[in-house]
């Protein structure tokens, strides 16, 4: 008897199960968007402009 062809047959390979919300090239997440560092650098910046004045 063969055992390799018993059983249910194997999924396809290397293939994801669903699609992401923000996979890349969607409309969330396109090709070649770069995230805008300054915006963090200045969100960062009062924060801590924030704690230095609440602490003191």
């Amino acid at each position: 008897m063969d055992y390799s062809k018993s059983g249910a047959p194997k999924g396809p390979k290397n293939k994801p199960r669903h699609k992401e919300h923000n996979q890349k090239g969607s409309n969330k997440n396109p090709f070649g968007g770069k995230s805008d560092k300054s915006a963090l650098l200045d969100r960062m910046k009062a924060a801590a402009q924030a704690k230095d004045d609440k602490s003191t």
